[in-house]
Parts: structure tokens; sequence; C-alpha cells
């Protein structure tokens, strides 16, 4: 979990809590028939989280199981999420600022994936 604020025109960002792909077993997104945010994320104990949007949360869901298929292949739950949009295939893009949204949704989950993998001293 990264801790985002700005300071002036700078964008400063602090590593609060990191958890492991591997120790992930499963994301709850509560209400799939809902326009929700909210998502829990269940390691040995259990998160609960707020997205920007929820499509923002769909966006981590697939990202989140796509880093699963590439490089873990484990047993990986997403449970209360519309199948329609897990889907790559599925149109969800709505607008231009959903696709923004996603963009940065990406980004973050790349430097949380590159930030996972160094070792820090």
């Amino acid at each position: 979990m990264v801790k985002h604020w700005r300071v002036d025109r700078e964008e400063k960002y602090e590593i609060v809590e990191k958890w492991f792909l591997k120790d992930l077993e499963m994301i709850d997104g509560k209400e799939a028939d809902t326009d929700n945010p909210y998502f829990d994320m269940h390691f040995h104990k259990v998160y609960s989280m707020e997205a920007y949007s929820c499509a923002s949360k769909y966006t981590f869901a697939r990202t989140l199981n796509k880093l699963n298929a590439m490089y873990l292949k484990k047993d990986f739950k997403i449970v209360n999420f519309d199948d329609t949009y897990l889907n790559d295939d599925s149109n969800w893009l709505s607008s231009n600022r959903d696709l923004l949204v996603v963009m940065k949704i990406c980004l973050y989950a790349s430097n949380l994936l590159c930030l996972s993998l160094c070792r820090l001293s």
C-alpha cells in the first residue's frame, strides 16, 4: 500500500504496507450488481479497500489476475465481480476519464510489482 500526497507541484509516495501476490487468497468485490468501489483483499488477514471508482476496482482485479496468470499460476479467487467486466474481450471503458484512471492504476500496479521485487535494506 502506498501513501500518496502532494507538496507544491511534486508528488510524493511512501510505502506504508507491503503484501505479496503469492499470499493473496481472494479478492471479494462485495457486490457484483451495484456500482461499488469497495472490495476486500484476503491474505492471512482481510483488508478492506476503497478504489477510486468501480471501474478502477475492476481494473485492479484484472491486473492482479493477469499478474497471477503470468508469474504464479496459482488458484486465485475473484468473487462478487461481474464476469463480463473481468474479461478482456468486453467493452468496459465508458469515457476518456475512465481510460485515464485505468492507465494510472496500471502504472501504480506495475510500480508496486517492481517495488515488491526489489530488496529493501
